[in-house]
């Protein structure tokens, strides 16, 4: 496993560097980089269980994949250990450049909610585990598959998982009410 790791590692640092040097690409380096981009698509789709379209969010998928494996460390926020609203914050703070709350309850207050049905690839899953409280939070990847910091550290589950059908909550999207708020404070310092 850690070879296949190193091998991913690799390939996307090749992606990188290849993507910083050049300056403009011809049709056949525009082909190379689908097909490269391609084959990103298929090994996560893969590993994660999610088949990816050709409008999935990569920044999304890499994060995460990065990602897999952190040890669970109640109230960490770093590689050493984390815990699933500090791994929900930072994802959100990384893919999609927004700051969100830290606690699984204050982001929950920060969303729309939305049906198990309805859920797309960035929206947040919700959990009371052994709790009248939400007491659990993840990032739905779609496929019913999420990833989360949990007792395990981080990692990607099913929500047709038994313990996970359980304790599910509610579903919620930040990206609707959450950027006229950001917008907003956007707005307010410009003016300051």
């Amino acid at each position: 496993m850690k070879k296949i790791t190193i091998v991913i590692a690799l390939f996307f640092s090749v992606l990188a560097v290849q993507a910083q040097t050049k300056e403009s690409p011809s049709p056949a380096d525009n082909k190379n980089s689908d097909d490269q981009e391609s084959l990103a698509k298929d090994y996560l789709s893969q590993i994660m269980g999610v088949a990816l379209s050709a409008t999935s969010n990569m920044k999304l998928f890499h994060f995460v994949y990065d990602w897999i494996g952190t040890p669970y460390r109640f109230g960490g926020s770093s590689r050493h250990g984390i815990d699933c609203s500090a791994f929900t914050k930072e994802l959100y703070s990384q893919v999609f450049n927004m700051d969100i709350q830290r606690s699984s309850r204050d982001i929950f207050s920060m969303v729309s909610p939305v049906r198990k049905d309805d859920l797309q690839e960035g929206d947040l899953v919700f959990f009371k585990i052994h709790s009248r409280r939400i007491s659990h939070v993840g990032i739905y990847l779609g496929n019913n598959r999420f990833a989360h910091a949990s007792s395990r550290g981080v990692a990607i589950s099913s929500l047709d998982d038994a313990y996970y059908k359980r304790y599910f909550y509610r579903g919620g999207r930040m990206l609707d009410s959450f950027k006229a708020e950001l917008q907003k404070q956007e707005d307010d310092n410009g003016k300051n």
